[in-house]
């Protein structure tokens, strides 16, 4: 009997379905030819199984169905099933691998007698499974056996609950926060900056602490907090504020001096809470008390005073919060005189008119070169440098704009600058109107120079301020005589510094602080009534100190009792007139003078400006991102201050 390929076919299936065999059938064929028929199967099946990647070893993607269809071979996007119930026809059924579909229409169209079942196992909605446990061993092994060594496997990390998270961090800033409170309780005097800030519609009051080392001379910060303000910021708020921070850190009675910008609300502050506005009402009250006691005591009242209770109650003795005394911003007093008051140089109709022409034309680049990428490759193509755009809240990126302007003239010559003006459909500049912006930004860079000092935090005391500003007039004095067109611009300059820290060179507390600075001494100004007051101002102040010390070597009650009758030692004014002769110029030159130092660390504590709390500013708006415009005010405050005081706490 001869077998032909398809029936080879299915008797392959016929034998190895032999369950299934109907017992008719297997009584037809001959012992003979069944044994052909083994022999031609197991050729074929194992041909058949190389063909079809050995469906066999393959897990069965719907284990559910089994009963129903086995796996006979994979394709790309699908597997090729066999029907059970069509046995021994060998009815083959393409399924998607995303859903068996097909072989549910196969059971309604061929056997509908088994859909009852068959819709009963697939509402179970088990998952397919096409990963063979060998696979999934081997994917384990690679994740156990992980080559960086002191790093832990993928699949035994987990991930840490937010909650959990945030835990740690209010842990890490409460432990951060004892550091920096035992770390300022360590110096006697502290300087804080304080400002104000507003992002996604929320308001902030910044603080940072500033103290110098009595042992180096090194000057330390902290960042101290970054509370969210509710409601109107009047100066009743942020004097609160400020006094609920300095509290929260012990550094109430150390706080030497305050350093803001000069917004009215702070002034304010600062006018009714300062310790020297308090200091002024209390030696007033204490004399009209003083006045009352006399007139009671001659009326014959027996030494009783009668008080209006109501009227005490309900008087404000200004003890409510206790400020230090105020500093104002010295940077942001420059950017006034840089932008406001130069604007008075524009009454010269001649300057005015050359000002406004020359940038109108300097805008113009700014914008085209800001607003298209073109523009840039045009700039870019003849100079190696890009123009600067100016900040509307920054007077010295101004200046940097007209610099750049002025650079790539220079380096790639007039010609480039022609190019990138016609590029830019931008008038070029004429003769009289490139040497005005070299005149500009000649008398401008001296301002720029005093801003970049002044606002240092490092290097940088409250001693500086004066030398610096006083340097500066006298810059800008000698750039009259080679001036041509920027005379005005030169005289308004004069003004606004004359206007606006003439108060600090009639305080002898800022100029003691130049004083008593190595680098600057008496030399710094050749004001004799300036450097008296600060030499004044020192006698004074160390006249206590060696004083003190007298009371503390005394070894009997009396001595102390009676020290203040005893003639004051000139050990003081020795040290004084030994500091002024000394020729080094270093900071360190000060630990020989004990006094001197002592002194100078005191009124050089506080800080010129307020850019630390800017510069705090500048990280929290990085950190408050808008994707994180929910986060808690709270979690806000303590990561900004575990990222700004990383010194304070290490992270294991």
């Amino acid at each position: 009997m001869f077998i032909g390929p398809l029936e080879v076919t299915s008797c392959h299936i016929y034998y190895h379905n032999a369950q299934h065999l109907d017992l008719e059938i297997r009584e037809i064929i001959t012992v003979n030819q069944w044994k052909k028929m083994e022999e031609v199967c197991d050729s074929s099946a194992a041909a058949s199984s190389t063909v079809q990647n050995q469906p066999q070893d393959q897990e069965h993607p719907w284990p559910y169905l089994r009963e129903f269809f086995s796996l006979s071979g994979v394709n790309k996007d699908s597997f090729k099933m066999k029907c059970v119930l069509c046995l021994p026809l060998n009815k083959e059924i393409s399924a998607f691998k995303s859903s068996p579909s097909n072989l549910r229409k196969h059971i309604e169209r061929m056997h509908p007698n088994y859909l009852k079942n068959y819709s009963k196992l697939t509402a179970q909605k088990r998952k397919i499974g096409t990963s063979t446990h060998a696979s999934s061993s081997k994917q384990l092994k690679v994740d156990s056996v992980f080559p960086v060594k002191h790093v832990s496997p993928v699949t035994v990390n987990k991930a840490i609950l937010r909650p959990t998270l945030r835990s740690k961090i209010a842990e890490a800033a409460l432990i951060m926060k004892q550091k920096v409170t035992a770390a300022m309780s360590e110096v006697e005097w502290i300087a804080t900056t304080t400002d104000c800030w507003t992002a996604r519609r929320k308001s902030f009051i910044g603080v940072t602490a500033h103290w110098i080392n009595p042992g180096s001379l090194e000057r330390h910060s902290a960042a101290l907090a970054c509370k969210r303000l509710m409601g109107s910021h009047t100066f009743e708020v942020l004097a609160s504020a400020m006094n609920d921070i300095h509290s929260e850190y012990e550094i109430r009675d150390k706080v030497v001096c305050t350093t803001t910008d000069s917004g009215s609300n702070f002034m304010k502050a600062f006018r009714v809470f300062g310790v020297e506005n308090n200091d002024i009402e209390t030696e007033a009250r204490r004399c009209e008390s003083d006045d009352t006691d006399s007139e009671g005591c001659g009326e014959g009242s027996d030494g009783v005073e009668f008080q209006d209770a109501s009227r005490v109650l309900d008087q404000d003795d200004g003890f409510e919060f206790q400020l230090p005394k105020h500093q104002k911003c010295a940077c942001h007093l420059l950017n006034l005189v840089s932008s406001v008051d130069a604007q008075k140089a524009l009454s010269n109709e001649h300057y005015k008119k050359l000002y406004r022409s020359v940038f109108g034309k300097c805008q113009a680049l700014w914008n085209k070169s800001s607003r298209s990428a073109l523009a840039a490759e045009a700039v870019e193509s003849e100079s190696r440098l890009q123009l600067l755009r100016p900040n509307q809240t920054r007077w010295n990126s101004t200046f940097m704009a007209v610099d750049r302007i002025l650079q790539i003239c220079k380096e790639a010559g007039e010609g480039a600058l022609r190019n990138i003006c016609t590029s830019l459909e931008v008038p070029m500049f004429n003769p009289a109107e490139m040497l005005f912006l070299t005149e500009w930004a000649n008398t401008m860079r001296p301002v720029a120079k005093v801003l970049d000092i002044l606002q240092a935090e490092t290097n940088t005391q409250l001693g500086w301020l004066l030398p610096s500003v006083h340097q500066l007039s006298l810059k800008l004095q000698r750039l009259h005589h080679s001036l041509r067109y920027c005379d005005p611009l030169v005289d308004a300059l004069q003004q606004g510094i004359q206007t606006r820290f003439k108060h600090m060179f009639e305080d002898p507390e800022i100029i003691a602080a130049a004083i008593l600075l190595p680098k600057f001494r008496t030399s710094w100004t050749n004001d004799e009534t300036i450097i008296k007051r600060g030499m004044d101002y020192i006698r004074v102040h160390l006249e206590p100190l060696d004083h003190k010390k007298e009371l503390a070597n005394s070894s009997s009650d009396d001595e102390d009792f009676f020290a203040s009758l005893k003639p004051t030692t000139h050990e003081a004014s020795k040290e004084l007139d030994g500091y002024l002769a000394c020729v080094s110029d270093t900071r360190e030159s000060l630990l020989t003078f004990p006094a001197i130092c002592s002194l100078s660390i005191k009124t050089n504590t506080p800080l010129p400006a307020s850019a630390a709390c800017e510069r705090l500013f500048s990280t929290a708006g990085l950190l408050f991102s808008p994707k994180r415009a929910r986060l808690d005010t709270n979690n806000f405050e303590n990561q900004l201050l575990l990222k700004l005081n990383l010194r304070f706490y290490n992270f294991e």
